[in-house]
Formats: C-alpha cells, sequence, structure tokens
C-alpha cells in the first residue's frame, strides 16, 4: 500500500503496485488447504472489502464493472462490495478474524500486511490456483513475493506504486544543471541548488520517510534484514547499510534540508514542499503525479529514476502497493478466487489505471499505459531495474509501527548518535521484533 496502503497506500496501495487477474474462470480448487468453513458453495453472497479511495467514484465504477460481468457468468452469485477506509483497516480486518460470521471472502490490503495476516491465519493458500492462473506467470516478481510466504501464495497483486525523483526544470535550466546520474551527483546538485537558492530546500528529504531512505541503503549494496520466514536476522547495521544510512542523513542539515524541520518530515510532506515549489528536488511516487500537478510547479518539473551508486544504474524502490486476498473462512472458495481474479485481471488493471493512476503489476500492461501516459515511464524504468521489498515476517508491521527506522535516522540527523550506535540501535529493535513474531 502506499508506503503500505499507499505510502500505507503506497500503495505500494501504494496504488500502489499492481494489478493481477485473469478473465477466466478460475481452476477448482485442490483439497490440500480447502477454507476452515469446510464449504464451497456455488451460489449465494460474496462479501468484498475494498479500501476507499479519495475520490473513489471511478474506482466504483471499474469494479461495478467487473461485478456485473461476474454474476452474469455465475448464476444464484450475488456480490456485495464495501468500501473500508484505510485507517481503520487493522480493527476491521483483525475482528473479520475473529468472528467469521460477519467476514467478507474477498479483501484488499496493503501488500506489506501479507506476513502478518498470514500469521493470524486469516488469508487461504491459494498457491494452486494461482500457479494454475494464466496470467500469474507475467506477475512483477517482487509483486509476486509480496503475496508469497513460506513458498505459498496467499493472494494476488493489485497494483504496485514506486519512487523515482522529481525535479524542477525550472531550475536546473537557470542554474545550468543536469539530472544527476549517481546519488553522489544526487548531493553535490541537491547542494548546489540550496547554495544559489537559499529560500529552496535543494532536495526535500524526510527522518520519517522510511521509504523514501530505503533505495540508499539498498543502491549501496545493504539490506534491511536476511534470511526469512521466522528465521530473519536484521541487517540494518552491516558496513554496506551503513553506507547507504550516511548518504541518506547527509543530505539533512543547512547546506540542504535543516534538521531542525526536515527530521520529522515523512513523505507526504517532501512532496507537498516539492508541490508548493518549495524544494528543487523530492523523491516521489507516481501516485503523487496528480498533487504535483495541482501545484505551483505545474509545468515546471520532471521526473527521472532515482540514480543508483553508479552511473547509469538506478537505485532498488521499494515495490509498494495493494493485494487481494480470500479470507481462510469463506464459504464460497472457487467463487471467491475466481472473482479475485477477475479484479486482479490485465483488463481490470488497465482500467483502474485510466481511472485511478493505479500502476499495473504486469510488465507488458505497464508498458501499453506507458505508451498512453508519458509520465509513467521513469515509473516503469523504475521497476524494470529491479525493486525490493521488505522482510515477509509478520515482525515488519510491528518494525513499521513502532517508527524503528525512522527513530534511527532521526537519532543521526539530530546529533544524538552516530550512525555505528544508531543503526547498532534499531538492529536490536528489529531482531526483538523478529524473535517474537514466532
Amino acid at each position: 500500500m502506499k508506503h503500505s496502503v499507499r505510502s500505507a497506500r503506497l500503495v505500494a496501495s501504494v496504488a500502489a503496485l499492481t494489478l493481477a487477474g485473469l478473465t477466466a474462470t478460475a481452476c477448482a480448487p485442490g483439497t490440500s488447504d480447502n477454507s476452515s468453513s469446510g464449504k464451497d458453495e456455488q451460489t449465494g453472497t460474496l462479501r468484498v472489502w475494498l479500501f476507499r479511495e479519495v475520490g473513489n467514484a471511478p474506482k466504483e465504477k471499474v469494479v461495478t464493472s467487473v461485478v456485473d460481468a461476474f454474476e452474469k457468468a455465475h448464476k444464484g452469485a450475488d456480490v456485495k462490495v464495501e468500501y473500508i477506509p484505510v485507517e481503520s483497516r487493522a480493527q476491521r480486518v483483525k475482528a473479520a478474524f475473529n468472528d467469521p460470521k460477519s467476514a467478507p471472502d474477498v479483501i484488499e490490503y496493503g501488500n506489506t500486511d501479507t506476513a502478518g495476516y498470514v500469521h493470524d491465519g486469516g488469508l487461504l493458500d491459494i498457491s494452486e490456483e494461482f500457479a494454475a492462473w494464466n496470467e500469474a506467470k507475467e506477475t512483477d516478481p517482487t509483486a509476486r513475493q509480496s503475496v508469497t510466504v513460506d513458498g505459498k501464495v496467499y493472494g494476488a497483486p493489485f497494483f504496485v506504486g514506486v519512487r523515482a525523483l522529481y525535479y524542477r526544470t525550472d531550475v536546473f535550466k537557470e542554474l545550468g544543471l543536469k539530472p544527476p546520474r549517481t546519488m553522489a551527483e544526487l548531493t553535490g546538485t541537491a547542494h548546489a541548488i540550496r547554495a544559489a537558492k537559499p529560500d529552496l530546500y535543494g532536495i526535500a528529504v524526510g527522518g520519517a520517510f522510511t521509504y523514501g531512505a530505503m533505495p540508499f541503503i539498498w543502491a549501496n549494496g545493504g539490506e534491511l534484514a536476511t534470511g526469512r520466514g521466522g528465521s530473519y536476522a536484521s541487517a540494518i547495521d552491516s558496513t554496506a547499510a551503513q553506507k547507504g544510512i550516511k548518504a541518506y542523513t547527509s543530505l539533512f542539515g543547512d547546506d540542504n534540508c535543516p534538521a531542525a524541520k526536515c527530521a520529522g518530515m515523512g513523505g507526504n510532506d517532501t512532496i507537498t514542499a516539492f508541490a508548493a515549489g518549495k524544494a528543487g528536488m523530492a523523491i516521489g511516487g507516481d501516485f503523487n503525479h496528480t498533487a504535483v500537478e495541482a501545484g505551483k510547479v505545474k509545468g515546471d518539473y520532471a521526473v527521472v529514476p532515482l540514480p543508483g551508486v553508479e552511473a547509469g544504474s538506478v537505485a532498488p524502490a521499494f515495490a509498494g502497493g495493494n493485494n487481494l486476498g480470500v479470507l481462510k473462512s469463506t464459504s464460497h472458495r472457487t467463487l471467491a478466487v475466481d472473482l479475485l481474479e477477475q479484479l486482479a485481471s490485465k483488463r481490470t488493471q488497465t482500467e483502474l489505471f485510466d481511472a485511478m493512476g493505479f500502476l499495473p503489476t504486469f510488465a507488458d500492461t505497464r508498458a501499453v499505459v506507458a505508451r498512453k501516459q508519458p509520465y509513467v515511464a521513469p515509473f516503469v524504468k523504475t521497476l524494470a531495474a529491479g525493486t525490493k521489498f521488505v522482510p515477509v515476517s509478520p515482525a515488519w508491521s510491528q518494525i513499521d509501527s513502532s517508527l524503528v527506522l525512522p527513530t534511527m535516522f532521526q537519532e543521526i540527523v539530530s546529533g544524538k548518535k552516530d550512525v555505528a550506535a544508531a543503526s547498532a540501535g534499531a538492529a536490536k529493535k528489529m531482531d526483538d521484533a523478529f524473535g517474537s513474531a514466532g
């Protein structure tokens, strides 16, 4: 979801990436993991929970079209769709897991929530159906990872969202600057903008902008953690990760983005500053395009992939976005999986991109939408260069919600701790969370 849910909507929502789906009927389920209800009814009511977007009407129109076609193809099936607030999703979903009678059959959820929901026993293993689904083979590898826990598939990617580098074309032209080709050039360019225009941040950064900082860690060869399943161990204090942390935190200071103002900023704050004309550059998502277009910089900005360490390379971006899943309590397994595939199909992905700007999860579908809307090109290039994901562990939601990484960044930029001490403290907190996740 963007950050998760579009940053928790990014999604990777996100919107933020990924629609995966198919228009053919789902294959009959295997017997290895039947729903906990023990039933597979072919008629009756299917309940669906989707997230309510800002300006939700276009999404509803697309979904209604899918539902109408589904009901015509499945006589006796009645689909009821409810749009729930993103902010209260945790409580709603937890209640649904605990009360099967009131639970939906199909849900939309943030892609960083997968492991936690599986750990809680709420999602149905649909590995066999996913493997038999013709369109699934085209699913983006990172998107596929976001629905996979310990080798089993628990849903279909719904949309993906990634971030790239927004920059002011008017400011760059005035100062004779070119888009940076390396992370070192990015820092130099930020300093040059700030020096020439002290009223601007060279690049707007935020101490609470976890998903904007991650590419710096990954580009320098670092990882958030190593391992898989129940055996993750933090790697945030490794030499490579520390190099990336230093690269990111070096952007906080009077020569770019003063710590007093920027340490507490999150992703929305940085893109708001850019859209308001207060920054020469910012790291923003495809899902931020509309907000920037509505700002003061309309017509005076462009976007390129965030550069990596080597010239010509692209820093790995976090692949945010949302997924669709079937609850284990469903009494309509075959129908629910089929509906999930219709909602996540290439056709629906394309329609949702046109309606909402959500990036598809399939490379070929993304190429089609990029030809329709040129602004998508740098984000598609970023996805093609290879994206990364957070540890697929139920511990991640705890690590994220307890602000382990933002606290580390803020300790460094405030001068309370150096990179080594702050990253060591963050690593301990992460390991504690991984250890308690079970």
